[in-house]
């Protein structure tokens, strides 16, 4: 009946969302506190205005969320200048490690269906699509 990409995204949004609510909750974070903390934990002493201005966020909500965030102990801020530095505590890389693990966990269960070529040709398609580039993609966690 709804044989569309933009359906089957509607549905895997939101099958990923919950997926990462159960996952993120356990350790006391939301779904949009996931790509705060990976930004972090990639690039580690980063500002906000560069979190902000990477993750294409309000500034109000990333202001808001790093609060959170550092209210809960999941990251801290240095001072260095006239800005603050984000780094991730102890706590914020256990969570780092849970949010980037999430994906793959979620890809392992949802793609079960399909054998190893399969997988690779559908992130590949995938990728094409999105204009992420044509080369194959592994689905393997690296």
């Amino acid at each position: 009946m709804f044989d569309t990409l933009s359906y089957y995204a509607t549905v895997f949004h939101r099958s990923f969302t919950a997926y990462t609510t159960r996952r993120l909750g356990q350790l006391g974070l939301t779904f949009g506190s996931l790509f705060p903390v990976l930004y972090v934990g990639k690039h580690p002493g980063c500002t906000q205005a560069e979190l902000t201005a990477a993750l294409g966020l309000d500034w109000g909500y990333s202001q808001r969320t790093v609060t959170h965030l550092v209210d809960e102990g999941f990251l801290t801020r240095e001072k260095a200048g006239r800005a603050y530095r984000l780094v991730l505590s102890q706590r914020g890389q256990e969570a780092f490690a849970v949010s980037h693990q999430v994906f793959f966990d979620w890809d392992q269960e949802t793609l079960s269906p399909l054998t190893a070529d399969e997988q690779r040709q559908l992130l590949t398609l995938l990728a094409k699509v999105s204009g992420k580039g044509t080369k194959e993609i592994p689905c393997t966690n690296p």
